[in-house]
């Protein structure tokens, strides 16, 4: 398959896989309206075959290609100035938004979610959603998973060194 073959909704798909990487069927599943990670999995090897692999942990990354075919920056980029860029869904922003700052006490999902339903703008998302997020948050290095006796999360940077993007859903 050539850049040319690809579809419009190949080429969007393409550009979700870019954006979000490193993630999982799931994350795509949720953004792509699939039911569940078999779907997506399928459609990966069916349509994108050529611009994605699996890392050592299994989760789905673009190829250099992919990026450029695509046209769409990637997830997680190191920026001139020596901070990380990440561009992340708007539940993801908003956590980043309330998380603990790398040299404070870390935070439990259900802190998290608290804080991020404390937001004006209404947001009500479960605890399965929060702890999705950082998850992947923690997959793509900016999170760090403190274990406690319950597992707690904080930045893994400091806010200083971080550019935050939140993606169109």
């Amino acid at each position: 398959m050539t850049e040319a073959d690809l579809t419009d909704e190949e080429r969007e798909r393409l550009g979700d896989v870019v954006a979000l990487q490193p993630t999982k069927n799931s994350e795509l599943a949720d953004r792509w309206g699939l039911e569940g990670g078999s779907e997506v999995h399928s459609y990966l090897e069916e349509h994108l075959k050529e611009y994605y692999f699996r890392d050592e942990n299994s989760l789905i990354r673009a190829t250099e290609e992919a990026a450029e075919v695509s046209g769409v920056a990637p997830g997680v980029e190191e920026a001139e100035d020596g901070s990380r860029v990440v561009r992340v869904p708007d539940l993801q922003y908003h956590v980043l938004r309330v998380l603990s700052d790398q040299d404070e006490d870390p935070q439990s999902v259900v802190g998290v979610l608290q804080a991020v339903r404390g937001l004006d703008g209404g947001l009500d998302p479960d605890n399965d959603a929060i702890r999705e997020s950082l998850r992947s948050l923690a997959n793509k290095g900016v999170v760090e998973k403190v274990q406690l006796t319950v597992p707690t999360y904080r930045l893994a940077m400091s806010r200083a060194d971080l550019q935050v993007e939140r993606l169109d859903d």
